[in-house]
């Protein structure tokens, strides 16, 4: 199921809470809403109020995480295919076999990460792209430096290569979902029945129905943002794909 249905979704079912507690107030003995009986309920919900806003906070906070962490990691590993090409340029002619296996290579992640066709999933665990950054590292391996200051360029390279090579399988796991669904259908079932308590003690008139609309959106919207925000290749709040594309460019000149 998509964020977008996911979060309507969400709303529906705590505007549907809100909905439920206006009949409930209706249909309900007069026993059992007394001054007495509504206190307690205020009391409970409170409470559950309070660890509903606690549970948000932490999906919030771990799913901005894991957005900014793959964010950063995207930056520092197109650093690194920055650096390791220029290493290779200042290395000579020699190098131009290591340099256009690594410009192919980064061709891949950027179709890989950020295809065209926003209806094809992110694959950045792509086979053909592991070979070919295996690639890279036999031709630096396969170079044959003349002088102390090459060989020392050879070396850098080296360790640079191995470096991406962990760093993908860094980005690849970051993929997988920090935030659980199980948590996500507490937190809703939580707040539906803080919803239906506050139709419990509303009058039924079009203006409770409109708040409860609202707020029962504006939640949905922070479910939305949640989910969004936990798939940052994907998704409308997909993490630029400008630190790769600029390494790309600079690896044409």
């Amino acid at each position: 199921m998509n964020t977008i249905a996911t979060s309507l979704l969400v709303t529906g079912c705590i505007f549907g809470g809100g909905l439920a507690g206006l009949y409930l107030n209706r249909v309900l003995p007069a026993n059992h809403l007394t001054k007495e009986t509504q206190d307690v309920v205020r009391l409970g919900i409170g409470m559950l109020s309070v660890l509903a806003s606690l549970v948000l906070g932490l999906l919030i906070a771990t799913a901005k995480s894991s957005y900014d962490g793959t964010d950063r990691s995207v930056r520092s590993y197109a650093a690194e295919l920055a650096l390791l090409n220029e290493i290779l340029r200042d290395y000579g002619g020699d190098a131009s076999a290591p340099r256009d296996l690594l410009r192919g290579y980064t061709e891949r992640l950027l179709q890989d990460g950020w295809p065209k066709d926003r209806a094809q999933p992110v694959a950045l665990e792509d086979e053909q792209a592991r070979q070919l950054l295996e690639q890279v590292r036999a031709a630096i391996r396969a170079l044959k430096p003349v002088d102390a200051g090459q060989k020392a360029l050879q070396d850098r390279a080296t360790e640079i290569n191995i470096d991406l090579l962990r760093d993908r399988w860094l980005l690849i796991e970051q993929q997988g979902p920090s935030v659980q669904g199980v948590v996500v259908v507490i937190l809703v079932s939580w707040v539906t029945v803080i919803f239906a308590s506050f139709g419990m003690n509303a009058p039924r008139n079009g203006t409770v129905v409109l708040t409860f609309l609202i707020c029962s959106l504006a939640i949905g919207g922070a479910i939305f943002l949640i989910l969004e925000m936990d798939r940052p290749l994907g998704g409308v709040m997909q993490i630029s794909s400008w630190p790769v594309q600029n390494v790309l460019a600079q690896m044409k000149w």
